[in-house]
């Protein structure tokens, strides 16, 4: 399945989510900003992963965070 520039395929990486057509999960963009990283850092060490599908990641978990309905869908 994929949305926006997430891939979830149950044959890459047993099914977590990856930036689409890349091998690299979604968690560690996370990790990394969780980590004190910035993005130049966490692009650097996975060149695989373009700055737009990064910030296309970021853009949809705030998306997610800011609406009461999906924290209401995916949370409460």
């Amino acid at each position: 399945m994929k949305y926006g520039q997430v891939s979830i395929d149950p044959e890459v990486m047993s099914g977590a989510p990856v930036f689409l057509g890349t091998r690299v999960p979604i968690q560690n963009l996370f990790d990394y900003i969780e980590g004190g990283e910035d993005l130049s850092e966490f692009l650097d060490d996975f060149p695989s992963v373009s700055m737009e599908a990064a910030v296309a990641v970021l853009e949809m978990a705030k998306k997610s965070l800011t609406s009461e309905k999906s924290l209401h869908e995916n949370f409460a």
